[in-house]
């Protein structure tokens, strides 16, 4: 180790501060302690530590004045923060205001290690923290719970590309399956952003005709088209100097894309029907469901569109990939849908929520919950007020260990199929028609199984 590298502790927990230190000491670092984050301040001033590791919660101070302070003093000096509650919220704030990682205690201390090892050796950090210092949050707008919730790696680091692409102006491309949450991603963005108080305009690229959604974004003249009966301002004026966030870009039309290129571009258009260029100044955010990739590769996405909204691209992961955060998910939409506090699911309620895969991701774990509030007897929400479907994951998942119980393979197979049948039937609200069809059986053969397998809807 180098022992010329400066750590400095500020945490007003003196256990914390003495653990932190012994760490670091025993690995040939100079440490040094701070109790608030005033002594912090105080040290930064008359000395020229290599690395901040900082408490947000302190006394006095809080950690994110402190950091800030830190960062005017010497904008160069990467600062890792950490604390014993964390928010989705705090992560971005963090982030934003030029801190080189964020953790939560208790930390695992491999990653904790390997976190201090790449902010001491993170030379080019001091550039990208110099574009930041200054761009970053208004204090007095005060935001009473994260929009955007989670714990596990993968999210955040999806916070921590939020704080950084915020405060820029560059064209951020959102990609995820439907129910991840990419419009919550955008929101962050436009409130972390120093257009925050400028027009946020959002548009739906996969719910309008090619010609309604040319006249949305663009704007039309009187007369342009059949019921065109007077001027209007497309969504593109209506954001001007603002923000535009153009969800499920990837259903747009290749005509479309030709006039979203030249915006992106020129940052000009004309309405439909009109002749007079209009020129805007509008960040666009984009999102899209598919990989454009993909959808290049395959033709149906114009190249040149794609480098032109990639500049930054945040990819947000299906909630199977972090089911981890899956309980405190569970506790947000609890206390969404119940603000008094007085409902809970019981352990095995959150273990079928934990089994499931979710392929309709956060939306579905919330309707799921909200439906769960409203029929919950008693505060209590046990696996029986979630549908089937939860309950055939599990039993699906769990065929070696029937066959270590004794079934027989024709029964775990009628116990498989009396699952997908019964979980495809409330999938398609109990259409027998719809189900039939999904199922490729005809409608008889789906009655007689129904009638083997005791299958009715639930009253």
């Amino acid at each position: 180790m180098n022992k010329s590298k400066v750590i400095l502790v500020v945490d007003d927990e003196a256990p914390m501060r003495k653990n932190i230190v012994d760490l670091f000491s025993s690995d040939g670092y100079i440490t040094f302690e701070a109790s608030d984050g005033m002594q912090g301040i105080e040290f930064v001033k008359s000395n020229n530590p290599s690395l901040i590791l900082l408490d947000i919660n302190l006394p006095k101070m809080d950690g994110i004045t402190a950091l800030q302070e830190i960062k005017k003093i010497n904008p160069d000096i990467p600062v890792i923060v950490f604390t014993a509650y964390g928010t989705s919220e705090r992560a971005i704030e963090a982030m934003k205001c030029g801190a080189f990682d964020y953790m939560e205690k208790p930390f695992d201390l491999e990653e904790f290690k390997m976190a201090v090892s790449r902010a001491l050796n993170y030379g080019d950090l001091c550039e990208e923290l110099n574009q930041l210092k200054s761009e970053f949050v208004n204090h007095e707008q005060k935001i009473t719970e994260p929009m955007i919730v989670g714990r596990s790696l993968k999210m955040q680091q999806i916070f921590k590309h939020v704080g950084k692409v915020a405060p820029t102006d560059a064209t951020v491309l959102i990609e995820g399956e439907s129910g991840t949450g990419k419009e919550l991603v955008a929101d962050a963005i436009q409130r972390h952003s120093l257009r925050n108080n400028k027009p946020f305009i959002k548009v739906n690229c996969g719910g309008l005709s090619e010609t309604l959604l040319e006249s949305e974004m663009f704007g039309h003249e009187r007369g342009a088209f059949t019921g065109a009966v007077n001027s209007r301002q497309g969504r593109f004026e209506l954001a001007n100097e603002g923000t535009i966030f153009l969800d499920e870009i990837n259903n747009m039309s290749p005509s479309l894309q030709v006039r979203l290129l030249r915006v992106l571009q020129n940052h000009s258009f004309e309405r439909v029907g009109g002749k007079q260029t209009i020129s805007v100044n509008v960040r666009v955010i984009a999102a899209s469901n598919k990989n454009i990739e993909t959808e290049v590769a395959e033709g149906r996405f114009r190249e040149d569109l794609y480098y032109r909204l990639n500049v930054v691209r945040i990819t947000i992961p299906p909630l199977r990939e972090h089911p981890e955060d899956i309980p405190l998910l569970v506790n947000h939409f609890l206390k969404k849908y119940n603000p008094s506090g007085q409902i809970n699911v019981t352990p095995d309620g959150m273990s079928a929520l934990t089994n499931y895969t979710w392929p309709g991701n956060v939306r579905e774990l919330e309707n799921i919950i909200h439906s769960a509030v409203v029929m919950a007897r008693e505060n209590v929400i046990t696996p029986e007020l979630f549908p089937s479907k939860l309950h055939s994951n599990d039993e699906i998942l769990a065929v070696d260990e029937k066959l270590k119980r004794g079934e027989s393979l024709n029964e775990i197979l009628d116990n498989i199929e009396r699952t997908i049948m019964l979980r495809t039937l409330e999938e398609n609200n109990w259409s027998r028609t719809m189900t039939a069809a999904k199922l490729r059986i005809n409608r008889r053969q789906l009655y007689a199984k129904m009638k083997q397998y005791n299958i009715e809807k639930r009253k």
